[in-house]
């Protein structure tokens, strides 16, 4: 393990809503990952490759990560971007299943990397460190839960309206214009999201922004109207 970078008591570290965790919990748990490998990315650089098995758990210092997986007609099936204060690869740590997920970067982004082994032995020796992970599995739950519910909508339009809302929730930044999501959305990975087809979904987004509900720019959504938004649902 390289020498530790020490999480001073100001630095933005975890961006999820604790419940169980404390700040100081969260900084042994992050600073633990500063004594492993810094590895930077470029924006469209994979972090795990098509097949490749995860070669630790990575922490998300900055920047934005895609997780996908390919479907058996050969197109991308985006699952859930993680951010900055998240963990790639908690559950193949914990359960030992590789699912083969992809990831690749969305943006310039740092992470650091720790093996498998010494994650584990970190958790049994610092009860207090397993804290922000069930934090971290429990949110991930709920986003998981999140989306389950979402393709329980009927329409097209209704679904992708409740992603709409979900996202921003995650990546959403309040402007003088509405909600700006600060994560690039691509009309296929919101389709691969809401079980629809490209075309669809486009016809969809252009539609909501034509009567001045959200507005696009290079792939940034602002949600302008979010009270009529959630009137629809």
């Amino acid at each position: 393990m390289k020498a530790r970078r020490i999480v001073s008591s100001t630095e933005k570290i975890w961006d999820n809503v604790t419940m169980l965790a404390n700040a100081n919990d969260m900084r042994a748990l992050v600073n633990f990952f500063y004594g492993g490998t810094k590895l930077t990315y470029s924006k469209g650089e994979f972090i795990i490759r098509p097949g490749e098995s995860p070669p630790g758990i990575f922490y998300i210092q900055e920047g934005l990560v895609k997780s996908y997986d390919i479907t058996k007609y050969g197109e991308e099936n985006l699952l859930i971007i993680r951010k900055q204060g998240e963990l790639l690869g908690l559950t193949w740590a914990i359960t030992g299943q590789d699912r083969h997920i992809i990831y690749s970067a969305l943006a310039p982004t740092t992470a650091w990397l720790v093996s498998r082994s010494d994650f584990i032995n970190f958790i049994r020796h610092n009860p207090n460190g397993s804290l922000p992970i069930i934090d971290t599995l429990t949110n991930m739950y709920r986003l998981h839960s999140e989306r389950i519910m979402t393709l329980e909508y009927r329409t097209v339009r209704e679904r992708l309206i409740s992603f709409l809302l979900t996202t921003a929730q995650r990546f959403g930044k309040r402007t003088p214009d509405g909600i700006r999501m600060t994560t690039p959305l691509k009309h296929q990975d919101i389709a691969s999201s809401i079980s629809a087809t490209r075309e669809t979904t486009s016809r969809a987004l252009s539609e909501l922004e034509r009567k001045g509900h959200i507005h696009t720019e290079q792939s940034l959504i602002t949600i302008r109207d979010e009270t009529t938004l959630r009137n629809f649902l």
